[in-house]
């Protein structure tokens, strides 16, 4: 840590039409699929500004080993803790973007579980001719290794779509080990957490396989659009309270004014998201 330092990577890429048409068939939620030219739907830029690592930087995670653009921590367990997002401008689908990004802090703490340290990356992501269309801050934790838990049945059923209406504002979300394996390779992830059962369970010590943080805030920001299909979203905030396992049930539901996954038994897990919208009806606005 100590001969490491913080620098800026900025890049020009794609907001690349393929994974973006893959998110929408794996959501597979009757809405329409997002088309070069449309406006990429809230959160959608984690799907369709994907970076894919050379092989040779992988660490045994999975992820890129650290000690070039995040620091070298020597905790073996990530997790994407949440964040905040504020649009500006809408990013076209098939446009090319500017995508600046640094390590804004890291900060060591000690919690229940033992030693953690947190790490915060903000990023901006602009027009060619400099005009700002998303702000981001991403919180990610990186933990000891848990006692290991007894392991969950490996065996899925397929889920089909992962969407199912319960009630008004509310939604079930279903997911198996294709699902996961499919959003792994849309965002181009290859945490071993989310597709390494074996991995998942005996050398991170978790039960079962880990549902994506993204994922959940995703799935989440789905519902506004299939219930609001006119909210235009200006800021969203997300944290994730704890992880959901693979196949477990769980439910998306607006609650005190936030959106919010809850587990098994109505539990919160993953994340709670606080939206600022605007919500549209004939071409006027209204809070």
């Amino acid at each position: 840590m100590e001969q490491w330092a913080p620098r800026t990577v900025t890049t020009r890429e794609l907001v690349d039409p393929a994974p973006v048409t893959a998110l929408a068939a794996l959501f597979d939620d009757g809405l329409p699929a997002p088309l070069p030219g449309d406006d990429l739907p809230p959160l959608w830029h984690w799907v369709a500004l994907p970076r894919w690592p050379v092989s040779s930087e992988l660490g045994t995670d999975g992820h890129p080993a650290r000690g070039t653009f995040l620091p070298p921590v020597d905790l073996p367990r990530r997790m994407f803790a949440g964040g905040e997002v504020t649009f500006h401008t809408p990013l076209k689908i098939g446009a090319t973007v500017v995508h600046e990004s640094t390590v804004d802090s890291v900060t060591e703490k000690s919690g229940r579980s033992g030693r953690l340290v947190i790490v915060v990356v903000r990023t901006r992501l602009s027009t060619e001719d400099g005009a700002l269309c998303v702000e981001e801050r991403q919180d990610l934790i990186y933990r000891d290794r848990g006692t290991p838990a007894e392991p969950k049945p490996a065996d899925f059923d397929p889920v089909g779509a992962p969407f199912r209406r319960a009630e008004a504002g509310t939604w079930d979300f279903a997911t198996d080990p294709t699902l996961l394996m499919r959003f792994s390779a849309a965002t181009a992830n290859p945490h071993r957490i989310h597709y390494d059962w074996p991995y998942a369970t005996r050398t991170e010590g978790y039960p079962g396989l880990v549902v994506h943080g993204p994922l959940m805030s995703l799935a989440l920001a789905e519902t506004l659009r299939l219930d609001h299909p006119g909210a235009r979203v200006k800021r969203l905030s997300h944290r994730n309270n704890a992880p959901l396992f693979c196949g477990e049930p769980a439910q998306l539901r607006a609650e005190a004014g936030q959106l919010g996954l809850f587990g098994p038994g109505g539990v919160p897990a993953g994340p709670r998201t606080s939206l600022e919208v605007e919500l549209y009806e004939e071409g006027t606005p209204h809070a």
